[in-house]
């Protein structure tokens, strides 16, 4: 290991290592290589075929029904507004200028955000180097991780808007905010609330720099969180009822589960994910090998921010996907950003090798189609109202799909954005009406059993239509229904009608 002090005091950024006039277009040249890299990794996984299976069908087909929610779900009285507000206006917008189909809308919020949150980083380093290694050791090693950041969805722009803040307070060293940091903090709050919608989870940020004992800034940061919730809220034209109704649906999704089995995935809580600390423990090694001259981990919001997403991770997944996992990504570009400074000059042609290798081997090991990963989501099958086989079969105008699987509304009403009926498990099963929920938890604890549907038989009406999952006809065990098989494992189930 050579004498870092001596090699810092040797200036590397003068020094040149290349062809004559080469050297002056490597920084340039490098930041264009780590630029293409991050957006041709969501195109390339595009091109297997690969689809998200949750929010960002909903988000597209939403934005392009330009029906509110009550019209699309079955939902409790008291529901008041839509959370994701913004981004359905968003993208209701693209969709009006373009004319674009459900899938190019989808593909188009997917590779918009990933890129946005893949370039995030790069306005703030010395080395783009640094973030091309960041990404390949959380994005490539565990693919959780990359698939998170495939999934279109807007915690994506709070992601952005977070790991901005963190890289700004880095920037600004030990100097307090000045009134264009105050500003632009404000305004990636306020867009990241209006989009996004949970206001309430910027308080980790601001405990995280308590905790770093920043207190100019977390101060500053507590202030731009309250302005900018207020100032996205209030740009829905209902500032006061979104905001409570954003907390008020937190708490229902909380208080309404008896058990994990019925929340959706993410808010279920972590095992312990292993991986993250093993990389804390290699930067480690890395900041005493190298003796960086970097501040210690303890003054750095990133840190605790780290601690506060891996240790709440265990109450429920989001806290460490949402909110840690881009607080580590950090850290760890902060200090290889330094270690590559004093190791490499800026206008060295080696940094055009080694951006090169990081790239290409960053696009190989996410992209790779492993175990059909990326391709498996190709042939999924879909319903559709204009299926000559199942005429008859759907609900008709008015009528209501009475289903206990997320995923059957996720790319039913991916592919039928204007069909004339409802579903009642649609994103958040606690949003649904008392009684609905009833039936649907009792469906999951007791593992799809006959009487547990029979609640919902005895309300159904002749438009209404019985969504169940089964690899037999099940009129042997609900003979109560006329059914007819539809796509996958699914059956459609309405009442008898008469000859």
């Amino acid at each position: 290991m050579p004498d870092i002090g001596r090699t810092m005091s040797s200036n590397p950024e003068s020094a040149v290592d290349g062809p004559a006039g080469v050297g002056r277009y490597v920084p340039l040249l490098v930041l264009a290589i780590a630029l293409l890299v991050v957006l041709l990794l969501p195109l390339r996984i595009i091109g297997y075929g690969y689809m998200p299976t949750d929010d960002a069908l909903v988000d597209a087909a939403k934005s392009i029904s330009g029906k509110p929610w009550p019209e699309i779900l079955v939902l409790r009285s008291d529901y008041a507004i839509d959370n994701h507000i913004g981004w359905h206006a968003l993208l209701r917008g693209v969709y009006l200028l373009t004319k674009c189909g459900d899938e190019t809308l989808m593909l188009f919020s997917m590779t918009a955000l990933f890129a946005l949150v893949g370039w995030s980083a790069l306005p703030w380093l010395k080395r783009p180097e640094a973030w091309l290694i960041t990404l390949t050791l959380t994005l490539s090693l565990q693919t959780p991780f990359v698939n998170r950041f495939m999934s279109g969805r807007p915690f994506l722009w709070s992601m952005v808007s977070l790991v901005t803040i963190l890289f700004l307070f880095q920037a600004r060293g030990s100097a307090p905010p000045d009134k264009r940091d105050w500003a632009a903090m404000t305004g990636l709050i306020a867009l990241a609330v209006l989009l996004h919608g949970v206001w309430y989870f910027w308080v980790m940020p601001v405990a995280a720099f308590l905790c770093a004992r920043q207190f100019r800034w977390a101060a500053a940061l507590g202030v731009c969180w309250v302005a900018g919730a207020m100032l996205g809220a209030a740009c829905t034209g209902r500032p006061v009822v979104y905001a409570v109704e954003a907390w008020r649906q937190a708490w229902s999704v909380l208080g309404l589960h008896p058990t994990q089995s019925t929340m959706v995935g993410e808010l279920r809580s972590a095992s312990g994910n292993w991986f993250p600390l093993l990389l804390m423990g290699g930067l480690l090694i890395l900041r005493q090998l190298a003796k960086l001259p970097s501040p210690p981990w303890t003054s750095q919001p990133a840190f605790w921010l780290v601690v506060l997403g891996w240790e709440l991770g265990f109450k429920s997944q989001r806290f460490w996907d949402d909110w840690g996992l881009p607080a580590l990504m950090v850290l760890i570009a902060m200090d290889l950003d330094l270690w590559l400074t004093v190791r490499l000059p800026a206008d060295s042609a080696k940094r055009l090798a080694v951006a090169g290798g990081l790239a290409a081997t960053i696009f190989l090991t996410a992209t790779n189609d492993a175990d059909s990963r990326w391709s498996g989501s190709a042939g999924t099958a879909y319903l559709t109202e204009n299926d000559p086989q199942l005429a008859g079969w759907l609900p008709e105008p008015g009528g209501i799909f009475y289903e206990a699987d997320m995923n059957f509304f996720y790319r039913t009403f991916f592919r039928n954005p204007t069909a004339p009926w409802r579903y009642t498990a649609g994103f958040e099963p606690a949003f649904m009406p008392a009684d609905d929920f009833r039936t649907y938890k009792g469906i999951l604890l007791n593992y799809d059993v006959a009487d547990a549907y029979r609640p919902w038989i005895k309300k159904m009406r002749p438009q209404d239509r019985l969504v169940l999952n089964s690899n037999n006809n099940p009129s042997s065990f609900l003979p109560e229904l006329e059914w007819q098989h539809a796509v996958g494992a699914a059956w459609l189930g309405r009442l008898p009608r008469k000859a």
